[in-house]
């Protein structure tokens, strides 16, 4: 296990590298200037552009740059911020824990949802309920996320007034954008849920456990349920990287203060600083809840060896 571990960890580093390469190449080819956002009018000045490129070091060759990057990044320093002036770790900080609030709220309802439902659908297959959660699954997972955002604004915000209309951090104005996050994720964990347990519901060591007589409870919940949340704790530990990458439509719907929205922000003013941060943090999230949604298979299934 410690070897595996160990090998996915430099597999993560790798990633992250080669991540961080690719941004590094697709910034320097896109056209634009982001000194043309630091300074206003006064970027339009030969001699103030030139004192900011040197200062960012913009004017050194890519690799140069890539280079200096990675130094920095060795010591936790992602460099500072074009606009504000400020190291780009004390802006994303806040911002990365509103996002972190956003994502757990997210993925609670998802949890709770979604499991709920498909557990419901696959012990009453056929039943109303069954088709009904069919239906209701089918019905948000063909809709985007900001599409739903944008209704759920207009309907609670606007016609309603019962949550703000812009988010300040507290829990009345996450509710709104946690709900848009979840509905797709809750539809398909419910669906996924109610799939994979027909499946177990079919298996050989469920139909011998209910011949030797145990409890539904004792069969539901040990060999059921427990092989049946696999597959749904790989995609919400997936999912869950993902929101907490940023979620860039429902952050800037909501005007969440997230990284999602801060990203979106940078990339219209062209902070290369901030998108590079954004960015390597995600993908470093993402591949850290791979290694331990993969950790969790040999907890959840002991048939499971990682070696």
């Amino acid at each position: 296990m410690g070897r595996y571990v160990i090998r996915r960890l430099g597999q993560m580093i790798v990633v992250l590298f080669g991540a961080t390469i690719v941004l590094f190449a697709t910034l320097f080819i896109l056209p634009g200037d982001p000194v043309g956002s630091l300074g206003g009018d006064k970027a339009r000045d030969p001699a103030v552009v030139a004192e900011l490129r040197e200062r960012y070091g913009l004017n050194d060759p890519l690799p140069v740059q890539y280079g200096n990057f990675v130094k920095n990044l060795a010591q936790g320093d992602l460099g500072e911020d074009f606009t504000q002036r400020r190291p780009v770790t004390e802006i994303l900080q806040p911002k990365l824990a509103n996002t972190a609030k956003l994502a757990i709220a997210a993925i609670l309802i998802d949890i709770v949802i979604g499991v709920l439902a498909g557990l419901i659908a696959a012990l009453f297959r056929y039943s109303f309920w069954d088709v009904l959660i069919t239906l209701l699954t089918t019905f948000a997972v063909g809709f985007p996320s900001f599409v739903i955002g944008m209704v759920l604004q207009k309907f609670f915000v606007v016609d309603l007034g019962l949550f703000p209309l812009i988010s300040d951090g507290t829990l009345n104005s996450m509710i709104l954008p946690a709900f848009t996050l979840a509905i797709l994720d809750a539809a398909l964990v419910a669906r996924l849920m109610r799939g994979t347990m027909l499946e177990v519901l079919r298996a050989d060591y469920v139909k011998t456990a209910v011949a030797k007589g145990l409890p539904r409870r004792t069969v539901l919940l040990k060999h059921v349920m427990r092989n049946s949340i696999i597959p749904v704790v790989t995609y919400l530990g997936i999912s869950f990287g993902t929101l907490l990458g940023g979620a860039l439509i429902t952050e800037a719907i909501f005007n969440w203060d997230g990284i999602g929205l801060a990203l979106v922000q940078a990339v219209q003013q062209q902070n290369n600083p901030i998108i590079i941060g954004v960015v390597t943090f995600g993908v470093a999230v993402f591949v850290l809840l791979n290694l331990i949604v993969d950790l969790l298979y040999a907890v959840l299934d002991p048939r499971i060896r990682l070696a």
